[in-house]
């Protein structure tokens, strides 16, 4: 005990500026005991029962719980928080449902009588793996606190997934994490690397946050897309996903037995040629399977590798494209799979029946070159054929070749001779297919060339462009856009 207020007087010592500093859980729940202005409540569903514990177990709790519960029975939690239409109870809803029902009855109780404190309700509901191991587990975390007396309150939510492959080490994980999160809320706010990477202090590879949501007046200039740009780049997660206004969203909550086409591009700019990809793909994966629009989410994904230059992906960058690709209406995921055998496995941990992949045979070459390279040596079958489970289907839309008129397809990508009787059968099985109704005016179309334009302030950009897009760039300057730089 006395090494943690060592600890805790040094910290005190040191300039705000510092970089983050990693604290034991045991640590932090300390230091917020003994912060007299903070004071809140802990409700814990499922596998997250230890939070509260390490706050108890610190000492000077009662400086900072005014409450703990867990409404474990599933007919006693919905007479607290009312029924889920879903039937789930680790759900997005279920979690603030707790939030709205303990903020609110903490401060109705006690806001009259605790003028000088900052209130904070603590909710998590979690599912650990079972005994057989066959389920993984996940949970739902969150925060609602004020950050100064009597304040309207702020929400910090998260999706975590558990990768200890044991009940008791997933606990103990939600319990460190639960923590982190509160920690972060009232200390790491100003600052959302230094807040995001303490979520992860002491628990290296033993979780992953895929969803992020931080709302509320505190935080009324931070860009949730942002947040979810940082989770992939620290890697705290391979894939993080917005909806078409921008608002962070977990695939649980909505791609739960749906099918999904989705498409891979650079999308810097947006031209004809990229409203064509994603026209030509969604029609033909609509009749390859079967499907009516309503049964398909559509969503385009930008890989991590792609952003910015000299291999460091750029904030500024990503938000430009992922804002024109929202103006658009369309749902953007921020990645971290290259490799598409990784986002395949993710997709099917929410038992998505139809994956559809589209991609120009440009990018599909490079695919295939980076896959050959990843897996020769005797494991080339073992990695392609994982990349493609019966559930996949690759769209290809045709690319020129380098400074030819000469189209490239699926059938005319170069294939490595170790490779190539497994790829004619990829093709044979239809698991790799050219889009057929592609248009072909938009081929001509470089999305590289049109960049260089908009950046030199030639006019021609604009016919390659659409107008919506056209609009956007201009009123924002986005992709290096300065009128009058460079008139041609």
């Amino acid at each position: 005990m006395i090494a943690t207020y060592q600890a805790l007087y040094l910290r005190h010592l040191q300039p705000l500026f510092m970089q983050h500093e990693f604290l034991e859980a045991e640590q932090k729940a300390l230091e917020i005991n003994l912060d007299n202005s903070l004071y809140g409540t802990f409700a814990e569903i499922g596998a997250g029962q230890e939070v509260a514990r390490y706050f108890f177990q610190a000492g000077a709790a009662a400086g900072t719980i005014a409450k703990t519960m867990s409404a474990y029975d599933k007919t006693y939690s919905d007479e607290i928080y009312g029924t889920e239409p879903s039937g789930r109870y680790v759900c997005e809803s279920r979690l603030y449902k707790m939030l709205d029902h303990e903020f609110s009855l903490l401060v109705a109780r006690l806001g009259k009588t605790r003028l000088n404190t900052n209130f904070f309700a603590f909710a998590d509901t979690v599912s650990a793996t079972n005994y057989a191991k066959t389920i993984p587990g996940d949970g739902w975390l969150g925060v609602r606190f004020q950050k100064s007396p009597d304040s309207p309150p702020n929400d910090l939510v998260i999706h975590v997934k558990m990768l200890d492959n044991d009940n008791r080490l997933q606990q103990q994980a939600v319990g460190i994490l639960g923590v982190n999160l509160l920690y972060a809320c009232f200390f790491l706010s100003d600052d959302m690397d230094v807040m995001l990477q303490s979520l992860n202090d002491g628990l290296h590879n033993r979780v992953m946050i895929d969803m992020i949501r931080l709302n509320g007046p505190s935080f009324k200039d931070v860009d949730n897309r942002a947040l979810s740009f940082k989770l992939v780049k620290l890697g705290l997660s391979d894939v993080a996903m917005f909806d078409a206004n921008g608002t962070n969203i977990h695939p649980s909550e909505f791609l739960y037995k749906k099918n999904v086409l989705l498409v891979r591009g650079a999308f810097r700019p947006i031209t004809y040629a990229s409203y064509d990809i994603i026209r030509s793909s969604h029609e033909q994966f609509l009749e390859d399977e079967g499907l009516k629009d309503d049964e398909v989410k559509l969503m385009t994904e930008i890989t991590l590798d792609i952003l910015g230059e000299k291999g460091e992906p750029n904030e500024n960058d990503f938000l430009e494209r992922a804002t024109a690709l929202n103006h658009v209406g369309m749902i953007v995921c921020i990645t971290n799979c290259g490799n598409q055998q990784k986002l395949i496995q993710y997709m099917e941990e929410f038992k998505v029946p139809k994956i559809g992949l589209a991609l120009t045979a440009g990018y599909m070459a490079r695919y295939i070159d980076e896959t050959i390279e990843k897996f020769r040596g005797g494991k080339l079958l073992e990695g392609l054929s994982g990349m493609f489970p019966g559930n996949v289907r690759l769209y290809v839309y045709p690319s020129r070749f380098p400074g030819s008129k000469e189209l490239m397809n699926a059938r005319g990508i170069k294939i490595d001779p170790d490779m190539k009787y497994l790829y004619e059968h990829l093709l044979a099985t239809k698991q790799i297919v050219d889009i057929a109704h592609y248009t072909e005016a938009d081929l001509k179309i470089s999305a590289r060339k049109v960049l260089k334009m908009i950046q030199n302030d030639d006019h021609r950009w604009e016919k390659y462009v659409p107008e919506k897009i056209i609009s956007l760039i201009k009123e924002k300057s986005f992709f290096g856009y300065k009128a009058g730089v460079n008139q041609v």
